[in-house]
């Protein structure tokens, strides 16, 4: 991890603030829907930290990839961007599966789990930016 200056116009946000930050948030954020009615549950709770830390350092990476495909540019950015986007995605459902049955509510009638075709599809995304042959 880069602990220099991002480039955000003008900002002097470094990489350990912007994760503080963006650390911070989340937490905030989930503790009242997710945190706090399973604390007492011992063996959830680990199990739902676990997906709260892979969601901060989720959305961190995507904050990276997005100051780095607006200051850079290119395709190879924009699908890595992407990539890294559409893993936020599969993290959140990851958390939500452990809290609630989320695939019940979202498609009942596909049986098939929705987090593993958007992780396809997010391997998909970093496949073509890897890939992807600079002419």
């Amino acid at each position: 991890m880069q602990t220099g200056r991002i480039p955000l116009r003008g900002s002097t946000m470094t990489s350990p603030k912007l994760l503080a930050v963006i650390t911070l948030a989340i937490i905030s954020i989930l503790a009242i829907p997710v945190i706090i009615p399973h604390i007492n549950h011992t063996g959830l709770i680990y199990h739902i930290i676990l997906h709260i830390a892979s969601v901060i350092i989720a959305v961190f990476l995507t904050c990276i990839s997005v100051i780095a495909y607006r200051r850079d540019g290119g395709a190879r950015l924009f699908f890595m961007m992407a990539g890294f986007a559409i893993l936020v995605l599969v993290e959140f459902l990851y958390l939500f599966y452990s809290t609630v049955n989320i695939e019940a509510i979202l498609i009942p009638i596909v049986n098939i789990e929705l987090s593993h075709v958007i992780l396809l599809g997010m391997l998909t995304m970093f496949g073509i930016g890897v890939l992807k042959v600079n002419r």
